[in-house]
């Protein structure tokens, strides 16, 4: 086999995602985000109100690096955190006000990050039903594996 690292699937997976990540930083440092903090927010703007591990396995974060995230998230005002009264085990994250109006602030990023990608509207699409499939199929092993 001759070994090419443009011929990589898993290569091109990670660096196209480094360069898009990295124009997300110029959209998102304004906004006081991360990467990881604006994913984490658009999970909570399409559903407010969910336990942190119902969080965790939507963003597909781990607790050690989901707890840091929803500490600062919160010391910045935007979410809140609290204990369930029947089983303290579950902790409910909910968006504040500051949170809720975050998603009006933060609602050009996805069209300044189409932008910029600079593709043809085919070519997003079939990338987007292709990356639809991979995480579909991520998914399904999670399931698979949690039975």
């Amino acid at each position: 086999m001759d070994w090419k690292l443009s011929e990589q699937i898993c290569f091109l997976l990670y660096s196209s995602s480094r360069d898009v990540i990295k124009k997300y930083k110029e959209l998102l440092d304004p906004l006081g985000l991360t990467y990881t903090q604006y994913v984490t927010m658009i999970a909570l703007w399409e559903e407010d109100h969910q336990t942190v591990s119902d969080l965790g396995k939507r963003l597909a974060l781990d607790s050690g690096t989901l707890t840091p995230l929803l500490k600062k998230l919160e010391a910045d005002g935007r979410i809140k955190r609290t204990r369930d009264l029947e089983d303290e085990r579950k902790v409910w994250i909910d968006l504040t006000e500051a949170g809720k109006q975050l998603a009006h602030e933060a609602k050009s990023v996805p069209f300044a990050v189409y932008d910029m990608v600079d593709l043809p509207d085919d070519d997003i699409q079939k990338l987007y039903e292709v990356l639809t499939k991979i995480n579909q199929a991520r998914l399904t092993q999670g399931e698979d594996h949690e039975s």
